[in-house]
């Protein structure tokens, strides 16, 4: 039987995988991905939020100014690929509950590093008059969102027309490892890289690495001429998926799981803070849940493992995955194709033990 050889498999088509392999494409790489489509990966049920100023202290999201530019122009030319509208330019609406909160927000808008994302002043627009008003508002501009369950599909897709994609469950017994490159079942290829995700911990090679999981649930409703275009932050979010009034809502964290499947308890809490902001009807149409992966100190996980180099690894990209992914997809792709030196902040050589 005739062998197959490929520059590159990646084992897993979250958003990590597919950023991955479009890069390797990109720069002419024959790329073969397995992924057994698993409903329970976190891509699948994430909100794609890409947001500038994030947590109760009103930081700029680690490394933004190059992260943004990254995610706007490979969305952009994923959708060109694709033919679909995935990356949607939103601003981001922050409620404050006290005048303390009012205060600190103001006093970081004044610090100059952040004039270009913070707005001298919020407009809440649609949300008049449908959501229990907060005590301010302050409102972020060049957030996004990224609708990733629909790039992930459709690129799998497209990797399936290409005959590129084994829809199957990856197993570990069938990898042999050569002194130049790997085996996989009738297939050689050069190098492996593993984007799996949580299912990392199980993974023999990279399960050292520091690196857990939380569950994470999620509801998309239908808010009748709602209208919301910007993203809400209030305890949970609110994202306009931009079709027939559908918004995704959440999220849940929950780093102590025993399933991957949607709770009863997680519905009940999303509900009851949905419920709490919103002054008009709302339906819900599905309920969703995933395990993200998490990282230590927040980072992703990136490099070559050091006993074995044609194995590697492109994960812990987190709930930031969507603004994350495709800059640091880029720059390992530099890395492997021509040895540019890794982030040390990325760099899995920082865990070498």
């Amino acid at each position: 039987m005739h062998q197959q050889h490929f520059h590159y498999i990646i084992v897993g088509q979250g958003i990590a995988g597919t950023l991955l392999a479009h890069q390797l494409w990109q720069v002419g790489q024959q790329v073969l991905v397995i992924d057994n489509q698993h409903h329970g990966a976190s891509s699948a049920a994430a909100a794609g939020i890409i947001n500038p100023i994030t947590g109760r202290r009103y930081v700029k999201s680690w490394r933004i100014e190059a992260l943004l530019p990254a995610a706007q122009r490979t969305y952009e030319a994923l959708e060109a690929l694709l033919g679909i509208s995935c990356y949607h330019p939103r601003r981001v609406l922050r409620p404050m509950s006290n005048a303390k909160e009012l205060n600190d927000w103001l006093l970081r808008s004044a610090d100059p590093s952040y004039a270009q994302y913070i707005l001298d002043e919020a407009d809440i627009g649609t949300y008049c008059e449908k959501i229990n008003p907060a005590f301010g508002y302050g409102e972020v501009q060049h957030g996004a969102q990224a609708n990733l369950p629909l790039l992930i599909r459709h690129y799998a897709n497209w990797l399936k027309t290409a005959d590129r994609l084994h829809a199957k469950t990856f197993n570990f017994n069938d990898l042999e490892l050569l002194p130049q490159g790997v085996r996989y079942e009738n297939i050689r290829a050069d190098r492996l890289i593993f984007c799996e995700g949580a299912a990392m911990k199980k993974n023999p090679f990279f399960n050292y690495l520091p690196m857990g999981g939380d569950k994470g649930e999620a509801l998309l409703v239908r808010i009748p001429g709602a209208g919301f275009e910007k993203i809400l932050k209030q305890r949970l979010f609110i994202v306009p998926l931009g079709t027939d009034d559908h918004y995704w809502i959440g999220a849940t964290y929950h780093p102590n799981y025993t399933d991957e499947l949607p709770s009863e308890a997680g519905k009940s809490w999303l509900l009851m803070q949905l419920q709490q902001l919103l002054r008009v009807p709302f339906e819900v149409v599905e309920h969703l849940a995933a395990v993200r992966p998490t990282v230590r100190d927040r980072r992703p996980l990136i490099g070559l493992h050091t006993q074995w180099p044609q194995l590697g690894i492109f994960n812990g990209l987190g709930t930031k995955g969507a603004s994350l992914g495709p800059f640091w997809a880029a720059h390992f792709t530099e890395f492997l194709l021509h040895g540019t030196e890794l982030d040390a902040e990325v760099d899995i050589r920082r865990f070498d033990i």
